[in-house]
C-alpha cells in the first residue's frame, strides 16, 4: 500500500506566520506566530510590519512543527508555499523561506493559491472533498462563491465583492463600535447580547441585481449604513445600542453571504457546500448556513474554528491533495502574485 504523502505548508500572506505538516488527510503539526498585536494599535494589518514579523518567525515556528509532528525535513515529500494572493512583502518572506528549505532539503516545492488552500484545509476535518462542491470563501480580504470540479486543476469563480470584503466590514464596523481588532470576535460576542432591532441593508440582493450580480457580494453600503446610524444616536445625544448594533450587522453580512451560497448550490445542482476563510469561525454564519442548507438537502461542511483562520494547514493539505494527484511541481524561481487570480491553484 502506497504511503500517503508527508507534505509540509508554510503560510505568509497576511499577519499569521503559520507552518502545518500533513500525511493525507492527517494533520500533524499546524503552528502559529501571529504579529496581530502589532497590529492592533493601527486598527489594521500593517505590510511592513507584517513582513519583518515573518521574518523573525519563520525558524522557530518551522522548528516547533517539525518537532510537533515528530518528523525532520528530510522525512518530507514535498514543501507548499502561498504564492498568493496576498500582501507582497509577506508573501516573499514565505516564498523565499520555502525556496530555501526546499533547495536545502533537495524537495519538490509547490506556490499554491491562498484561496484554494482555504477550501482544501476542510478535508482535514472532513475527509475527501466531494466534487463538485461550491465554496463560499470569506476573509478579511475576500468574499468568494466557487464552484470546484477539481480542486488539482482549478476552481470557476461564481462570484465576488465588488467593493469591500465581509471581513473587512467586520473590522470597521467593530472600530466604529469601539470594539477591538480585528473585529470578527468581539462583533460575534457582542451579537450574542443584543437583539436584532435595526433594519440594516442587504447588499446586491434585490430584482436588478439578479441578472448581473446575483452571486457578487456589497458590503460597503452596509458599512455606511451602520456608520450613519451610528453618528445620528451620537448626534441626537443617545447612547449607542452596542450589541444591537453588532446583531443587527452580523444578521445582515450572514444573510446575504448565505442566501447566495445557498441559492449557487441549488442553481447548480450541487449538494454540497463549504465554507471557509476567517469570517467562517463567526457562530452566525455557521447555524445560518446550516438552517438554510437543511431546508435543501445541502451538507456544509465547515472546519473547526482554528482553521478557518490563516494557517500553515491549509496549505500543507493543497499540497497534499496536489502530490497525490499528481500534479507537477513548480520551479525553484516560482514567484510570488500578490494578486493571484483564483482560477490558478498553483504558481
Amino acid at each position: 500500500m502506497k504511503t500517503e504523502p508527508l507534505v509540509l505548508g508554510i503560510e505568509t500572506s497576511c499577519d499569521e506566520t503559520g507552518v502545518g505538516i500533513v500525511r493525507g488527510h492527517t494533520l500533524l503539526a499546524d503552528e502559529i506566530a501571529s504579529s496581530v498585536d502589532e497590529h492592533a494599535r493601527y486598527g489594521g494589518v500593517v505590510p511592513e510590519v507584517a513582513s519583518r514579523a515573518h521574518f523573525e518567525a519563520m525558524v522557530p515556528t518551522m522548528q516547533r512543527a517539525l518537532d510537533k509532528a515528530g518528523v525532520t525535513l528530510s522525512d518530507v515529500d514535498a514543501i507548499a508555499v502561498t504564492a498568493g494572493p496576498g500582501l507582497a512583502g509577506a508573501l516573499l518572506v514565505g516564498v523565499a523561506a520555502a525556496k530555501a528549505y526546499a533547495l536545502a532539503a533537495g524537495k519538490p516545492i509547490y506556490g499554491v493559491n491562498h484561496l484554494a488552500a482555504h477550501v482544501a484545509v476542510d478535508t482535514l476535518e472532513h475527509g475527501a472533498l466531494p466534487e463538485p462542491a461550491i465554496a463560499l470563501l470569506v476573509s478579511g480580504g475576500h468574499s468568494s462563491l466557487l464552484r470546484v470540479d477539481d480542486l488539482a486543476a482549478g476552481v470557476t469563480p461564481l462570484g465576488a465583492t465588488i467593493d469591500d470584503a465581509a471581513g473587512e466590514a467586520f473590522d470597521k464596523v467593530a472600530r466604529l463600535l469601539g470594539l477591538p481588532f480585528p473585529g470578527g470576535p468581539p462583533i460575534d460576542k457582542a451579537a450574542r447580547e443584543g437583539q436584532i432591532a435595526i433594519p440594516f441593508p442587504r447588499g446586491l440582493t434585490g430584482p436588478r441585481d439578479q441578472a448581473e450580480h446575483r452571486f457578487d457580494f456589497s458590503f460597503s453600503g452596509l458599512k455606511t449604513a451602520v456608520a450613519r446610524w451610528v453618528e445620528a444616536r451620537e448626534r441626537g445625544g443617545e447612547p449607542v445600542p452596542v450589541n444591537d448594533v453588532a446583531a443587527s450587522f452580523q444578521e445582515a453580512v450572514c444573510d446575504v453571504l448565505t442566501a447566495k451560497a445557498i441559492d449557487a448550490c441549488v442553481t447548480n445542482g450541487i449538494d454540497t457546500l463549504v465554507i471557509g476563510g476567517g469570517v467562517a469561525a463567526n457562530s452566525r454564519i455557521r447555524s445560518m448556513a446550516q438552517e438554510r442548507a437543511e431546508k435543501h438537502g445541502i451538507t456544509v461542511r465547515v472546519p473547526r474554528p482554528k482553521l478557518c483562520t490563516d494557517n500553515g494547514a491549509m496549505v500543507a493539505a493543497l499540497g497534499s491533495h496536489l502530490v497525490a494527484a499528481g500534479a507537477a511541481p513548480g520551479r525553484l524561481g516560482l514567484p510570488s502574485d500578490s494578486a493571484m487570480p483564483i482560477t490558478l491553484v498553483t504558481a
